[in-house]
């Protein structure tokens, strides 16, 4: 099935090949990770509309290509404002660990603000090439997505701004959320703008923390990204999410970097 997760019911999920990652083919690129945490934390129930306005992933290891089990709850209630979290294992080993603020929804639309020239002016998907990645980063995570180079380009070290679409659904045969599709691709932030050449350099990243400030409309979803490194080993990958009518949310990632 062209799916990045089988369920296998109790919060159980089998992941395919669609979830390798670049790097190494026995560990999930944490695009779909995050994309199933953010789906347990969607189905929490709750009382009138709400949505998710800042979800943080902390990466505590590795994800394997094995069963996954994942969990959710309601830490804070409120009639407002609440905390959630969420915690996905392989056996008895914590992988991830997500926390959520949930906002109640009120209508602000005649005081919404209007997204900037600099942060709308990006090429339309159909005038976008096919993007092109670093020999050996193929396969898997990368070919189960459609990459189109918007600004920039991902072989070139710098900021990068590339669209992107989901070939494969998240779990099973359902359509994938809107947020599902925003962390799908997330998380590629620091791929994206790498500054660093891939062969002499590791840049892992340890979480990932989206602020979101609307749903996105449609499949396509673009990551404009750019990468700060510091002297000491550390560097921030900062993205701009956008769809197809501009800017939707903002991703933020601490990236470990030291010689291969």
């Amino acid at each position: 099935m062209e799916t990045f997760y089988l369920s296998r019911g109790e919060g159980r999920y089998q992941p395919t090949e669609h979830t390798a990652g670049p790097w190494t083919p026995d560990a999930q690129h944490f695009g779909p990770p995050s994309a199933l945490l953010v789906r347990e934390l969607e189905s929490l129930p709750c009382d009138g509309e709400r949505g998710l306005a800042r979800v943080t992933v902390e990466i505590l290891g590795p994800a394997p290509l094995a069963e996954l089990t994942v969990t959710a709850e309601v830490v804070r209630p409120g009639r407002s404002v609440e905390l959630l979290s969420a915690t996905l294992s392989a056996g008895d080993r914590v992988v991830a660990r997500a926390a959520a603020w949930r906002l109640a929804v009120t209508d602000t639309a005649e005081v919404a603000t209007v997204p900037g020239e600099e942060t709308t002016a990006l090429p339309s998907v159909a005038d976008c090439p096919v993007a092109e990645w670093p020999e050996g980063w193929h396969g898997g995570y990368l070919d189960a997505v459609e990459w189109r180079a918007a600004r920039g380009a991902v072989l070139t070290a710098g900021p990068a701004a590339v669209w992107a679409r989901q070939r494969v659904t998240l779990v099973d045969d359902e359509k994938p959320s809107p947020l599902q599709r925003v962390f799908t691709v997330a998380d590629s932030g620091s791929g994206v703008s790498n500054v660093l050449d891939p062969r002499r350099w590791l840049f892992i990243n340890t979480e990932l923390t989206v602020h979101i400030h609307r749903e996105p409309v449609g499949e396509w979803i673009c990551l404009d990204a750019a990468t700060t490194v510091g002297p000491r080993g550390h560097a921030t990958a900062r993205s701009t999410l956008h769809d197809l009518e501009g800017p939707v949310a903002a991703g933020t990632q601490a990236l470990l970097v030291r010689h291969r």
